[in-house]
């Protein structure tokens, strides 16, 4: 048979089916067919006509083998673009924001860092120790009951912790003064959830103990922070309070940002929201850390992420911080260099 009518076969060849294709495969390509008879052949021939007849047979090979590429690569991009329905909307990928409790946080360490503050972390699964007992909570205090507290071993006193005062505890059963740490974490509470709780949120707590340390030390260390925090000029009031770890014990509050002292349900309508407690460190917790409370004094001061976050942009329902909606976490990505 000679080359240029099987040349003419091979291009002209309907392989539109799978069977036409194996037909094909079986004439040109697998062995037996007839190129491989062609080849047979060649030993009839001189040295001269078996080079020239032997590449026009490796030709003819290689256009089949095109042949059949083609045929394949036709298929797929055929089968590929009827994988999806063409009229089914595009999936777009929105991009979110930095949340804004983590901005938040990462500045209020800034400011404290920039008085000196060491970070510190501690475990969020406590004992009882740790997290009542040595901050001077009485054993019928009612933090400790079931319905303030989420107990995860009731009888072994394993908890999760309810404030990252824990973490100053450690801190002092390791460290002897000077200590100035902040602890940063999450913390859980047993609370109803609504606009101004939730049963956990992001607390952070500050601890200072040196010799001489007094409690005009503990009002201008927080005045600084409010300023550098909101503004100058924002209002503030101190009252007295009660904590069991703290004596002299304070909570402070600021003019209500949201609306600006009018009264509104993150207030309470009182036109104020406190933003921190704070005191002079007990000497009887001093003490059961290991610290001689005749030397040494301090304070401590603990703040919540969320109200200040809550504050700072005027959310009024911190219940939108653990909803994970993309419009939320999209209108602070404009904060980009917030901290």
């Amino acid at each position: 048979m000679e080359i240029s009518a099987l040349e003419k076969e091979i291009m002209e060849a309907d392989l539109s089916t799978q069977e036409a294709q194996q037909r094909f495969k079986q004439r040109f390509l697998k062995r037996g067919g007839v190129l491989d008879e062609l080849l047979a052949q060649l030993r009839f021939l001189t040295p001269e006509e078996r080079k020239v007849r032997g590449s026009s047979i490796n030709r003819l090979r290689e256009l089949a083998l095109q042949r059949l590429e083609a045929v394949a690569s036709s298929h797929s991009s055929a089968e590929g673009a009827t994988l999806g329905d063409p009229t089914f909307p595009s999936l777009v990928i929105q991009p979110g924001g930095r949340h804004p409790l983590s901005m938040v946080e990462d500045r209020i360490i800034r400011i404290f860092q920039r008085m000196g503050y060491n970070l510190a972390d501690g475990p969020e699964i406590e004992d009882d120790w740790h997290n009542f007992t040595a901050l001077n909570f009485e054993p019928d205090h009612p933090a400790r009951d079931m319905q303030d507290t989420f107990f995860i071993d009731p009888a072994a006193g394993i908890l999760l912790r309810t404030h990252t005062s824990t973490v100053q505890v450690r801190v002092m059963e390791r460290q002897s003064p000077p200590i100035r740490i902040l602890a940063p974490g999450r913390v859980y509470r047993n609370e109803t959830i609504s606009a101004r709780a939730h049963v956990y949120f992001h607390q952070i707590e500050g601890l200072y103990v040196d010799e001489g340390v007094s409690a005009a030390d503990l009002k201008a260390t927080l005045g600084y922070f409010i300023r550098s925090f909101f503004s100058p000029h924002t209002k503030t009031r101190w009252r007295a309070s009660y904590f069991p770890f703290t004596e002299m014990s304070a909570e402070v509050d600021i003019e209500c940002l949201i609306c600006a002292g009018e009264g509104c349900s993150v207030c309470k309508h009182t036109g104020w929201v406190e933003v921190l407690g704070c005191g002079m460190v007990d000497p009887q917790v001093l003490r059961a850390c290991g610290i001689d409370p005749e030397r040494f004094s301090g304070f401590a001061f603990g703040l919540g992420v969320e109200r200040l976050t809550q504050l700072l942009f005027g959310i009024p329902d911190l219940r939108l911080f653990g909803q994970n909606d993309i419009r939320f976490l999209q209108s602070f990505r404009r904060y980009g260099c917030f901290t």
